[in-house]
């Protein structure tokens, strides 16, 4: 016993130095960890280079808490006022995120013959962007003022949210409970987010002033039990525990939330690197060189269509022609929730080549995206607008009439 807790906590150790190093070196270069993760969890898992034996299940445990801090560090950027008012103005943007983003990944399973099933699975992967990523993007590039980012925001949230209906649909499906389970859970899910949204609406107020923000002990053992807790509870519902934990992020408003989001963000930050970790380190190495043509196929893709997304929805906001451009190179990224349901696929035994693809996918566009996100800085690229602006507005100008 003693030899298996002293190898568990060199493991361990070991690891937790290596993602340090990892995000400092990714940082660095501008790039996002994520991928830095995903590639360490490949190197130690099945097939890799030094798989992990002892720190196994430490590992999956604190990836589900990791997806959990996720979701709730999410829900505390927005008041349940903030998230009502997005849905009535960014609806229709949010549909035409869905239908240009979650059809393509759909096809795509369907052309491969993989069935219904995964077919589900690849279009909530290629839906939805990564609200972690793109933050870290807009912060790094100074964009957060810019006129563009509230619609930025209002796709990912419209997104984020759809997830709550969603996740516990593909769990019913995954887990065979066939159509008319399916739905009851569906309903479920529905009547518990409306349910925790009046509550926030009404007694949000309440609930925060019942923690306490004067002791950061007690704020934090506040906030992170209840989250668990509800998280816990949402799962026994088949409501899927990443969402119970963004409506309690939801619920919390005011100084609770702004305090809340400092004393956890350390927390997150560990927990989501090791989340990230174990999903590399459910896929197979050896599994990855047949889908890469695949992934990165869908990868252009799909991005393609997120740019698309983000230039219509800014636009549907009156934004000129850079802003539009800057909203769908900012919304490329994939990462948190395409794993999380790729993760799903994963435990269910979905086919056996989506989770390589997924990991790929998730590889290229959180790569890829950041930089490519940096294009509108360049001065070529500045220049190429703007001389496409001219000629708009010379199109738009009326021939002088002959006398």
């Amino acid at each position: 016993m003693q030899h298996h807790t002293t190898i568990l906590l060199i493991e361990i150790g070991a690891l937790l130095f290596g993602l340090g190093m990892l995000g400092r070196l990714g940082r660095r270069f501008g790039l996002s960890p994520i991928p830095l993760y995903l590639l360490a969890g490949l190197a130690f898992g099945q097939g890799g280079l030094v798989p992990l034996s002892a720190s196994e299940e430490f590992i999956a445990i604190g990836a589900q808490i990791g997806v959990i801090l996720l979701l709730v560090m999410l829900g505390l950027e927005y008041s349940a006022d903030e998230l009502i008012g997005n849905l009535r103005s960014a609806a229709p943007a949010g549909l035409i995120d869905m239908l240009l983003n979650a059809l393509p990944g759909a096809g795509f399973a369907l052309l491969l013959g993989w069935g219904w099933e995964a077919a589900l699975v690849l279009a909530g992967i290629t839906w939805v962007s990564s609200s972690g990523v793109i933050a870290k993007v807009l912060g790094d590039l100074g964009r957060v003022g810019n006129r563009e980012t509230p619609t930025i925001l209002s796709v990912l949230v419209i997104e984020d949210l759809a997830m709550a209906f969603y996740l516990p649909v593909v769990t019913a499906v995954l887990a065979g409970l066939g159509l008319a389970n399916g739905l009851s859970t569906l309903g479920v899910a529905v009547v518990t987010v409306v349910a925790v949204l009046v509550v926030a609406l009404r007694y949000g107020g309440e609930i925060s002033r019942f923690i306490s923000v004067k002791d950061p002990e007690a704020l934090l053992l506040s906030v992170l039990g209840l989250t668990l807790f509800i998280a816990g509870v949402a799962g026994e519902l088949k409501v899927s525990e990443a969402v119970g934990a963004f409506l309690v992020g939801i619920a919390i408003s005011g100084p609770v939330a702004h305090h809340a989001t400092q004393i956890l963000s350390p927390l997150r930050d560990l927990f989501a690197a090791v989340f990230f970790v174990f999903f590399g380190l459910s896929t197979n190495p050896a599994d990855m060189p047949p889908v890469l043509l695949p992934a990165f196929a869908l990868a252009v893709l799909t991005m393609l269509t997120k740019v698309l997304t983000g230039y219509l929805a800014a636009g549907r906001a009156g934004i000129a022609l850079p802003g539009r451009i800057r909203a769908g190179l900012a919304l490329m990224p994939r990462g948190e929730f395409s794993v999380v349901i790729a993760g799903l696929a994963v435990v269910y035994g979905v086919d056996a080549r989506l989770a390589p693809l997924a990991t790929a996918y998730v590889l290229i566009t959180v790569v890829s995206g950041p930089m490519l996100a940096r294009l509108t800085d360049y001065a070529w690229f500045k220049e190429l607008i703007r001389k496409r602006i001219a000629a708009q507005r010379a199109a738009q100008k009326p021939l002088p009439s002959a006398e």
